[in-house]
């Protein structure tokens, strides 16, 4: 089923956002469209999201990585699959053994086509009632009910009735203890449990894609502006606040997390073959169990190990701020770098000169102090202190400036795990 979400609804303080392609505004947008003093919005799967509450992304930014913030991630696809055989359609399907997904764990995963080549990557949640609530980045369910057959297993889109709201940052756990008037000491990561928050049950899960301590909440979309208020009220003294998508764009790509048709594309919309991507590729080959018996995809992949591995891989580049000084003042400048993300595809050389990769998303990180990227390269130079060459253009003139080869995450912080 496409997603036909209520029409935008005005917010007391003033007229919804003019989108002009038909988008929507999520079950929370009572109240982000209320808080969006920026007027900053970008569509996300049929729905306007907020790209910046306040007047610069450091403010959401410090939110993540000091305190707490709530991001809207209801956008994201949802489907319930129930039925005796709903493990069975799993293990068809990602490259994980569906066993894994015991009463209430959570699983990461990426699925593939035949051949090998990675469709989506998203979460798997077993839910008390034993069904399985799958998420996605695109759409999925004509993919999911194509492998069903044969099965008795329902598939079901949840996706408009089914809000999600992302609380992340060093004090979730306390905003979130605070919301519910219990302990969640006890929650692991990649797990979850029911909860009663503003009256109402939600699912609460220990997860997120900030790298942060953190957990998503989902609940009936009817409950949303309930929930929203009740979070926010508890967070108030422990400096809660919204936080849009440049935040989180910036903290996933301090996380080193993927992000599809960003970092990689789907095999459902590549042109060519060098757009398709598979798990090897985009460091993700750990979740990929080539024990199992049979899954979409297995065979390509056992082929694309015996013959030695992908020719490319995701590595994480830091860039040379000495080359970027020198760059700059070779036109009189300083340097300056954008609090955004840059989603730019740019060259990369190895010190012959020759191109052997593409930077796919880089951020100057306000934490490392430095300029980091996710970068597709040739598999011979993916070694961490590998020297190569990224292109760097000021005012107009293109150049290179140095970057080295660095492990993945840039920023590994104990307290997500905790």
């Amino acid at each position: 089923m496409a997603k036909t979400a209520a029409p935008l609804s005005a917010p007391s303080t003033g007229d919804p956002p003019a989108t002009g392609g038909g988008a929507v505004g999520t079950p929370f947008h009572p109240r982000v469209a209320a808080a969006n003093h920026s007027l900053q919005w970008r569509e996300w799967a049929g729905y306007v999201s907020p790209s910046m509450y306040a007047d610069g992304v450091d403010i959401e930014y410090a939110a993540i990585r000091t305190a707490a913030a709530l991001i809207d991630v209801s956008p994201l696809y949802k489907y319930r699959v129930s039925g005796p055989d709903a493990l069975r359609l799993v293990d068809r399907v990602i490259t994980r053994r569906a066993s894994l997904l015991t009463e209430g764990r959570v699983i990461y995963a990426p699925w593939c086509d035949e051949a090998g080549r990675m469709m989506d990557d998203g979460t798997l949640a077993r839910l008390d009632d034993g069904s399985i609530r799958w998420t996605a980045a695109d759409p999925q369910l004509r993919w999911l009910e194509m492998n069903a057959v044969g099965l008795d297993v329902a598939v079901e889109d949840v996706s408009e009735t089914t809000a999600a709201v992302a609380l992340q940052g060093p004090l979730a756990r306390a905003v979130l203890e605070a919301a519910t008037g219990g302990s969640w000491a006890d929650l692991g990561y990649y797990r979850r449990r029911s909860g009663t928050i503003a009256g109402s049950t939600v699912d609460v899960s220990r997860t997120g894609f900030t790298g942060d301590l953190g957990y998503e909440i989902w609940a009936d979309a009817g409950d949303a502006v309930a929930l929203w208020d009740a979070l926010s009220q508890a967070g108030a003294s422990f400096g809660l606040r919204p936080a849009g998508l440049a935040a989180l764009d910036l903290v996933r790509v301090e996380a080193g997390l993927i992000l599809l048709e960003v970092d990689y594309a789907s095999a459902r919309h590549a042109l060519s073959p060098e757009q398709a991507y598979s798990p090897f590729e985009v460091g993700l080959g750990r979740l990929v169990d080539l024990e199992k018996p049979a899954f979409v995809g297995r065979r390509a992949l056992l082929a694309e190990r015996d013959a030695g591995g992908p020719r490319r891989r995701l590595v994480g580049l830091v860039l040379d701020w000495d080359g970027i000084e020198r760059s700059s003042r070779q036109h009189g400048l300083p340097p300056v770098m954008s609090s955004a993300v840059s989603r730019t595809a740019v060259p990369v050389y190895s010190a012959t000169g020759r191109q052997i990769g593409r930077i796919t998303s880089s951020a100057w990180s306000p934490t490392l102090k430095a300029l980091v990227a996710l970068a597709s390269l040739d598999a011979e130079h993916e070694q961490p202190g590998t020297v190569v060459s990224a292109e760097w253009t000021v005012e107009g003139v293109r150049g290179t400036v140095p970057a080295r080869v660095v492990p993945l995450p840039f920023l590994d912080l104990p307290r997500k795990r905790e």
